[in-house]
């Protein structure tokens, strides 16, 4: 597909700029029992689809060991929504340039999707943005170990996502997880790229 193809899909599929969305997080139910008191802290993440002509990349990160957060897991770039950020996509883009050197005229915010919560007490909303396909990740090496790009096309083949029972809290929980090479994606990470295969499929007439 090519990218300006692409990034009118992705369009299509997420809610738009002017309208971040404030509904209930779409996992509210998945994580009953398990949240402290209190409201969540705001979040927000960049979903980076880098525009390789012909075969486009998702942008991850591998999360510091020594971070308080989802230590060493395979996260988005992103973080909490200061009072400075004028927008969930200004505090995205930020985070993405305090992270792995992502540049303002290098990215390309199309919309977001569905917010959802951590269990850490996060209320995340995710931009997509395209990426320049010139784009060479400078990661923090306080906050990120590694940055790496996966398969657009792996990420949106329901084949290849796995969902995982586990009980905790109480009763049984669903986890979702992918499989990169030596990558785990899972968690709050594979749940996002979830909700976005599931908007894009719901946005696509014909898709699967």
């Amino acid at each position: 597909m090519q990218s300006a193809a692409l990034a009118e899909s992705l369009r299509r599929a997420t809610h738009p700029l002017a309208l971040p969305p404030a509904g209930l997080p779409w996992n509210l139910q998945e994580l009953d029992g398990l949240l402290a008191p209190g409201e969540p802290r705001q979040a927000a993440v960049l979903v980076g689809v880098v525009a390789h002509a012909g075969a486009p990349t998702v942008l991850l990160t591998r999360r510091h060991d020594g971070l308080r957060h989802h230590a060493g897991q395979v996260s988005f770039p992103g973080g909490r929504i200061e009072a400075f950020d004028a927008s969930p996509a200004a505090a995205a883009l930020r985070e993405a340039s305090e992270e792995v050197g992502l540049q303002a005229r290098q990215a390309t915010a199309l919309g977001y999707l569905d917010p959802l919560l951590t269990i850490t007490g996060f209320r995340v909303v995710p931009l997509v943005a395209m990426v320049e396909p010139g784009f060479v990740p400078r990661p923090d090496p306080g906050e990120v170990a590694e940055a790496f790009e996966v398969p657009l096309d792996l990420l949106l083949d329901p084949a290849m996502l796995e969902e995982i029972e586990l009980h905790f809290g109480g009763r049984p929980r669903h986890v979702l997880q992918y499989r990169y090479e030596r990558q785990r994606i899972w968690g709050v990470t594979a749940s996002i790229l979830f909700n976005l295969r599931e908007r894009l499929a719901s946005a696509t007439p014909g898709r699967d």
